[in-house]
C-alpha cells in the first residue's frame, strides 16, 4: 500500500489516504489535491476545480493489459452526487472525468472509471459544485479513496 494525498475542500486544505491494491504487479500511484476554494452561495455558475492521478506500472511483471482507476462515494451514499460536509451543513458536488461533467467518476458500477491499456500517465480528476446552494459558513471537507486496479 502506498500512500499519498488526495482530495477536496473548501476553504482549507484537507487530504486523505490514497489506497491501491497491487495484485502480482508492482505500480506508482500519485495524485494532486481538488482544491475549489471560497464557494459564493450567490454565484450563478459552478464553482470548478481540477486534481491529477499519475500512475505507472511501465516496470510491472506480468505486464498489465488493462488499467482502471476506481473512484469511492466519500460521504454519499450514491454516486450521482457527493456531499461536502460541515458540522452543521452538507453541499453537493462531484468528480468527473471530463471537464463538461458529462461522466461521473466512480467505481463503473452506476458510475463511469478510468480505463487505459497505456501502462503510465496522468489522468485530470475535474471537480464541480453546482451553483447556488444555500449553505452556512464553514469548512467543508470529503474522504475519497482512489484504488488501482490492474
Amino acid at each position: 500500500m502506498n500512500g499519498k494525498n488526495l482530495l477536496l475542500a473548501i476553504g482549507t486544505i484537507l487530504t486523505s489516504t490514497l489506497f491501491i491494491t497491487p495484485a502480482l504487479c508492482q505500480c506508482s500511484f500519485s495524485s494532486t489535491s481538488v482544491i475549489f476554494g471560497a464557494y459564493d452561495v450567490f454565484n450563478t455558475t459552478s464553482t470548478t476545480s481540477t486534481g491529477t492521478i499519475t500512475y505507472d506500472c511501465s516496470s510491472a511483471n506480468p505486464t498489465p493489459s488493462l488499467i482502471t482507476i476506481d473512484l469511492s462515494q466519500g460521504n454519499s451514499a450514491a454516486y450521482d452526487y457527493r456531499e461536502l460536509r460541515s458540522t452543521n451543513d452538507a453541499i453537493n458536488y462531484n468528480l468527473y472525468l471530463d471537464p463538461g461533467g458529462q461522466f461521473i467518476w466512480g467505481n463503473g458500477t452506476n458510475s463511469q472509471h478510468y480505463t487505459s491499456t497505456n501502462l503510465s500517465g496522468t489522468v485530470t480528476i475535474y471537480g464541480i459544485i453546482p451553483a447556488r446552494q444555500n449553505v452556512k459558513v464553514g469548512n467543508y471537507t470529503d474522504s475519497i479513496t482512489a484504488t488501482l486496479n490492474f
